[in-house]
């Protein structure tokens, strides 16, 4: 438990709060009183307060809402469109218009828009005279360049255009300073340039500092004089040199240019991160997976960035948990048990010793839920519930190890392969580079002569990130019109592609019209 206790001693020092406010309010998180502000940023502890305040209210605007929940039901995971009485059930049909989804979407507006603020308070303070040490100023301004950059392209993702059918379309606003006044909505590919740049100067900073290059994770204590001796440590849980070179790739895919995706995600990550000397992120074992207690379904050891949610167990039963009622809460996959053509996990996952299956399990009706059935003429049937985000159990043995107990992840290994799987030309390149995930899973080799490629990456893009929110803006990415189904164990959904659009919230083009007319 020791090292679980100083990643929230860390997590804990953060005193910079973070408030949910509509997008006309948003930067009024900045300090009102000024020497509170000087006094904040006289000294590495206040950086780092400061900073780890935005780490920590990740996990407010994230897990809920943009890897979790709305956004994989948008993916259409689940079975969720046949039942009309399901609390998810508007976002599976993209009602973008309902007064439910407008406000969960201005809320992601408006908390993306708070994080920005306090980051560009950081970044601000990182430029000119400052109290930091070289190192100190590369880890902290690195991070929250990068971090400027993660916020603002998700923001992209979800609110902008399928960036390669139309790349001059207006869609948000950059938020690169602390000032009060209202940014321009920016044509997609300007926003995309200043994503880039800004990760090109966290890269660059990041190159020199980061401890991730040289010793890997760390996930251990390195010194004992106090919090703030940690943040160098604990490198999957911040926005890291690999997670800068991750976003990088995904960046560059995400605009097309798949020569450049290519190239970093093969020569600047896969071809660094695992040497003679050191292995950054190793790959899960079967061991790891089947814990007694504390089954490790993130595969964390290959997360490169996460989240550290000290709540997860929050988001566990707000979803997946048994306890709710299947029918009206509970996000679920088609079918009712873990084998056979007619279960979603049955045929979802293509091999049966998949250690991605160890993340579902077959749950019994509960009581009130056999009683409804019954006074209707119906059979109440088990149904399958995702335990990725499960707590550990009460007798599971603990030494330490796992900070994994609260990981969210958001970045993966296997993205890496899958992104250079995709934009290789070459075909049995390809088929090598997802047969070594397959490989790592225990699954058979997909055969390159008989295996559809597109059918095949979009699968196994699938199994990786459910509960991660990736899934969506992987099939906007690429503009299709056919994807997974949720509502059966084996199919298609159509998508138009205007369902892949969300639009930007009428509060927030409200104000703006408010501000032209003064």
């Amino acid at each position: 438990m020791k090292t679980i206790n100083k990643v929230k001693s860390i997590l804990a020092a953060s005193l910079l709060a973070v408030s949910v406010t509509s997008c006309a309010d948003w930067l009024e998180v900045k300090m009102e009183d000024k020497v509170m502000e000087n006094t904040l940023f006289s000294d590495y502890r206040g950086y780092m307060t400061a900073l780890n305040g935005v780490y920590l209210s990740m996990n407010d605007v994230y897990s809920r809402n943009l890897m979790t929940g709305p956004i994989d039901v948008m993916a259409q995971y689940y079975n969720v469109t046949e039942n009309k009485n399901h609390s998810l059930k508007l976002y599976a049909t993209y009602a973008y218009s309902d007064v439910e989804l407008e406000k969960t979407f201005a809320t992601i507006w408006a908390n993306m828009y708070t994080l920005l603020a306090n980051l560009n308070v950081v970044i601000e303070h990182t430029a000119g005279s400052n109290p930091l040490t070289e190192s100190q100023l590369g880890i902290i301004r690195g991070e929250s360049l990068a971090l400027r950059a993660f916020f603002h392209f998700d923001l992209l993702r979800l609110f902008g255009p399928i960036y390669t059918e139309n790349p001059t379309m207006r869609t948000i606003p950059y938020q690169n300073s602390s000032s009060r006044e209202i940014q321009p909505l920016l044509p997609a590919n300007e926003v995309m340039e200043k994503i880039l740049a800004d990760l090109a100067e966290a890269e660059t900073l990041l190159s020199q500092y980061d401890p991730v290059i040289t010793d890997g994770v760390r996930n251990e204590v390195t010194e004992d004089n106090g919090v703030y001796a940690y943040d160098y440590s604990f490198r999957q849980l911040r926005m890291n040199y690999y997670a800068v070179k991750l976003l990088q790739a995904r960046a560059y895919l995400w605009m097309g240019d798949k020569a450049t995706a290519y190239r970093i995600a093969t020569e600047e990550i896969l071809d660094k991160v695992t040497t003679d000397k050191l292995v950054i992120f190793p790959w899960a074992t079967k061991e790891q997976v089947e814990a007694a207690g504390k089954p490790d379904c993130l595969f964390s050891t290959e997360v490169i960035f996460s989240l550290y949610n000290t709540k997860r167990s929050e988001i566990q039963s707000l979803y997946f948990s048994s306890a709710l009622r299947a029918l009206s809460s509970r996000l679920t996959f088609f079918g009712n048990s873990l084998t056979g053509d007619e279960s979603k996990v049955g045929t979802f996952y293509d091999d049966d010793n998949d250690l991605r299956v160890k993340m579902w399990k077959l749950v019994e009706p509960l009581q009130s839920e056999i009683e409804e059935a019954e006074s209707n003429g119906e059979e109440a049937k088990s149904t399958l519930a995702l335990t990725k985000y499960e707590s550990f159990t009460k007798d599971a043995v603990l030494d330490g190890s796992e900070t994994y107990r609260y990981m969210m992840p958001l970045m993966r290994l296997s993205e890496v392969y899958l992104i250079a799987a995709e934009c290789t030309n070459d075909r049995s390149e390809a088929f090598r580079l997802i047969n070594t995930i397959r490989h790592h899973r225990l699954c058979e080799e997909a055969d390159e002569n008989s295996t559809d490629l597109a059918k095949l990456l979009t699968y196994e893009m699938a199994r990786e990130v459910i509960g991660e929110g990736q899934l969506f803006f992987f099939y906007k990415r690429r503009g299709e019109e056919q994807i997974i189904s949720g509502t059966s164990a084996d199919g298609t959904t159509s998508m138009i592609k205007t369902n892949y659009v969300v639009p930007i919230p009428q509060e927030e083009l409200d104000e703006r019209a408010t501000e032209t007319n003064k």
